[in-house]
């Protein structure tokens, strides 16, 4: 079962950052929280990841590549608790981020 993501869902990526949109819908509202679609960047904050060298190298941004398959919101398509997607940060694809909590009212596809 598939719930929409809104932006107070809670999205981490595999090291434990916090994944947050940095926008969200101005139209649609998923139990008061604004939606969240494709279109939407996901900024990651306070990611741990580390590699031998000295320098931190931290997973900064969600990539999603599969979003809901038959709903749109404001034209694009909407993003799902099911949602697949990569995260990136300096030395390139460093996980996938885990979406840990959201609503679950609004179902989709």
């Amino acid at each position: 079962m598939s719930f929409l993501l809104h932006q107070g869902a809670q999205v981490m990526c595999s090291h434990a950052g916090q994944a947050n949109p940095t926008t969200a819908s101005l139209r649609v509202k998923l139990g008061g929280q604004p939606a969240t679609t494709m279109a939407h960047t996901y900024m990651i904050a306070g990611c741990p990841f580390t590699t031998p060298e000295p320098a931190p190298k931290p997973c900064t941004i969600v990539q999603w590549t599969t979003p809901a398959t038959r709903l749109r919101i404001e034209g694009q398509p909407a993003l799902l608790s099911t949602s697949q997607g990569i995260c990136n940060g300096p030395l390139g694809v460093q996980g996938t981020p885990q979406v840990v909590m959201q609503q679950t009212r609004v179902r989709g596809q």
